[in-house]
C-alpha cells in the first residue's frame, strides 16, 4: 500500500525551557506526538537542543500519511520513555551502594521527622551517616555541621568523629583537629579517633605526639596497614631507624605496592649503615614517574661512598632525565653529578653544570668557588694534571719540572718521596759551570694559602737529606710568616704565576734526555 506525502506546510514552532533529561546528552533529538484530530492528525514535533531548551513544531498532515509515521513512532517513543526511566539507574548504579531494607526504613523515618521538625539532630544524624557510608564528604560534613551547631543529639561521640573525619578528608585540618580533640575527649580508646588525630600531628610535625597515637591505635587494631605505615614513618623521622624497619615490613606485607614505604625503608638502611640493602630498594625505583629522581640520588650518593662513580654517573644522569624532580632534588642530582664529574677529572662535563646551578640559584653550597678554581684547570692541562691528575702523571710532570728548573746544569734525579696526596719531595744533584749542589724540591698539590709550618717541615727536610738549597712550588701562595721564615734560609718559595710558567715549560722538556735515576 503506497502513501502519497503532501508538501508540508511551514510549522509553527515554539521554544521554551525544558528540564534536564539525559537524552538530551546528544545532539538535537525529534520526538513526535500524535493527536487525532477531526479531519486530520496533528503532530507535536518536540526537538531537544539542549538540556535547558527544547522547540515545539506543530505540524498538520492527513491521515494516510500519519498512519506511516505513526507506525514508526509508536516503536521510538517507546524505546525513548524505557530509556528515561531506566537512564538513572544505569549512569548512576556505581554512585553509591546499595541500600538495605532497614537503611531505607530509617531513611524515610529520617525524612518524616525532618518534616516536621528541620532541626531534630537524631533525624539529622541519620542523614549524615548515610551521606558518611556513601563517602559523599561534603554533604556528610555539612550536615555534621549544622548537628554540631544544633546539639543535643543522643550520640555526640559518633557526630564529632566523623565531623572531624570529614573534615580531615576535606582538607580544613583545624576543625578536623576540633572535632576529633572532642570525640577523644569522649572515648579515648576509639581507633579512627586516634589514627586521624596521629594523621594531624604527623602533618604538622609534631612527631612525637603523633607517634603516641598511632601507638594507641596498633593497640586497638594491630593489623591496619595506614596504621603501621604512619607508626614507621613517623619513627623514621624521629630518627629511630631500626624500629621504623620492622613497622615498615609490616605495612607493607599488607599493602605491598606501597612504593613510598619502600623508599623511606630504603633511607633506613642508608641511615642505619646498611649500604648494600639500601641500594638494592634505590635502584628498584629509579624508574618509578614520582620518586626516582630522589631513588636515583640516593643510589648515587651510595655508589660515590663505596668509590663506584662511574655508576654514580650513571644514576645522577638517570634521575636528571625524570620529568617530576623537586627543586631541592634538582639541585643536589646537579651538584653531586657535577663534583662526580670533577673527581673523574672531567671538567668539560662538570663545568656546564656548576654554571647552571649558579645562574639558577646563585651562591649554591661552594659553586662559585668551584667554578673560579676549575675554570681555569680546564684551560690549562698542566695545572689539571698537577692539581687533580693520578699519581703517575703528578710524578712525572714534577720530575719535569725539575729536570727543566736550571738552564745549561745536569741534573740527576736521586730520590722521590710522597707525603700522602698532598705534596713530592724530589731531592737532585745539580752541576752547573759554576756551581754542584745537592738541591730539594718540594710541589705542593694545593690552590690555597700555604702556612709557616709547611715551610718549617721543608726546612727540616732539607737538613735530614743533606741539601744545600731547597725550592717549595705552589700554585697557590704563602703567607706572610712562611715568607719571614724563609728570608735568612736558602729556601726559594715559588707562587702561582711563576711557577705555572715552569709547568708550562716543563710540558717542552723530554725526561728521557736529561739523567735519572
Amino acid at each position: 500500500m503506497a502513501f502519497s506525502i503532501p508538501e508540508r506546510k511551514p510549522a509553527r514552532r515554539y521554544t521554551f525551557a525544558a528540564p534536564p533529561v539525559h537524552l538530551l546528552h546528544v545532539p538535537p533529538k525529534r520526538v513526535w506526538l500524535l493527536f487525532a484530530m477531526p479531519h486530520q492528525w496533528r503532530v507535536f514535533e518536540l526537538v531537544y537542543f539542549t538540556e535547558k531548551t527544547l522547540q515545539l513544531s506543530i505540524i498538520s498532515a492527513d491521515r494516510n500519511t500519519m498512519t506511516f509515521i505513526l507506525i514508526i513512532s509508536f516503536f521510538v517513543i517507546l524505546l525513548v520513555t524505557v530509556f528515561m526511566l531506566f537512564s538513572d539507574r544505569i549512569f548512576n548504579r556505581k554512585r553509591s551502594k546499595p541500600l538495605s531494607g532497614a537503611d531505607t526504613m530509617k531513611l524515610r523515618e529520617a525524612n518524616k521527622r525532618l518534616a516536621h521538625n528541620p532541626k531534630d539532630p537524631d533525624a539529622l544524624l541519620v542523614i549524615a551517616n548515610h551521606f558518611y557510608t556513601q563517602g559523599n564528604w561534603e554533604e556528610a560534613y555539612r550536615t555534621y555541621t549544622t548537628i554540631t551547631e544544633i546539639g543535643g543529639s543522643t550520640d555526640e561521640f559518633t557526630v564529632y568523629c566523623r565531623y572531624g573525619i570529614c573534615a580531615l578528608k576535606l582538607g580544613h585540618v583545624d576543625n578536623a583537629y576540633k572535632g576529633l580533640t572532642v570525640a577523644r575527649s569522649l572515648k579515648q580508646n576509639d581507633f579512627d579517633v586516634n589514627f586521624n588525630l596521629g594523621i594531624i600531628e604527623f602533618q604538622r610535625r609534631n612527631y612525637e605526639k603523633a607517634m603516641q597515637l598511632f601507638q594507641n591505635a596498633r593497640v586497638i587494631n594491630p593489623e591496619d596497614a595506614p596504621n603501621l605505615r604512619y607508626f614507621g614513618h613517623t619513627l623514621f623521622k624521629l630518627n629511630k631507624y631500626k624500629e621504623a624497619m620492622i613497622f615498615i615490613r609490616q605495612a607493607m606485607d599488607i599493602a605491598p605496592d606501597d612504593k613510598e614505604s619502600l623508599y623511606v625503608l630504603g633511607e633506613c638502611y642508608f641511615e642505619a649503615n646498611q649500604p648494600e640493602q639500601a641500594l638494592k630498594i634505590f635502584s628498584h625505583l629509579r624508574s618509578d614517574p614520582d620518586l626516582g629522581a630522589s631513588a636515583c640520588l640516593f643510589s648515587g650518593t651510595i655508589n660515590i661512598s663505596i668509590h663506584e662513580n662511574e655508576q654514580a654517573i650513571e644514576n645522577f644522569e638517570l634521575g636528571l632525565k625524570h620529568e617530576q624532580i623537586k627543586d631541592d632534588v634538582l639541585l643536589d642530582l646537579r651538584y653531586k653529578l657535577a663534583t662526580t664529574y670533577i673527581q673523574q677529572n672531567d671538567l668539560g662535563k662538570a663545568l656546564p653544570l656548576l654554571k647552571q646551578i649558579q645562574a639558577g640559584t646563585p651562591g649554591y653550597k661552594d659553586v662559585p668557588i668551584l667554578i673560579n678554581r676549575y675554570q681555569e684547570l680546564h684551560s690549562n692541562r698542566n695545572l689539571q694534571i698537577f692539581l687533580m691528575g693520578s699519581q703517575a702523571d703528578f710524578i712525572a710532570l714534577c720530575r719535569k719540572s725539575v729536570m727543566s728548573y736550571y738552564t745549561r746544569a745536569k741534573v740527576k734525579i736521586i730520590n722521590i718521596s710522597i707525603t700522602k696526596n698532598d705534596w713530592a719531595d724530589i731531592n737532585a744533584e745539580v752541576d752547573t759551570p759554576k756551581w754542584s749542589e745537592v738541591v730539594a724540591f718540594r710541589f705542593i698539590r694545593s690552590q690555597g694559602t700555604i702556612g709557616e709550618l709547611v715551610v718549617r717541615d721543608f726546612h727540616s727536610h732539607l737538613k735530614e737529606v743533606k741539601a744545600g738549597k731547597g725550592i717549595c712550588l705552589t700554585v697557590g701562595t704563602f703567607s706572610d710568616e712562611a715568607k719571614r721564615f724563609t728570608e735568612a734560609r736558602l729556601i726559594d718559595l715559588i707562587e702561582k704565576e711563576r711557577f705555572i710558567a715552569i709547568l708550562n715549560a716543563a710540558s717542552h722538556t723530554t725526561v728521557g734526555n736529561q739523567k735519572s735515576k
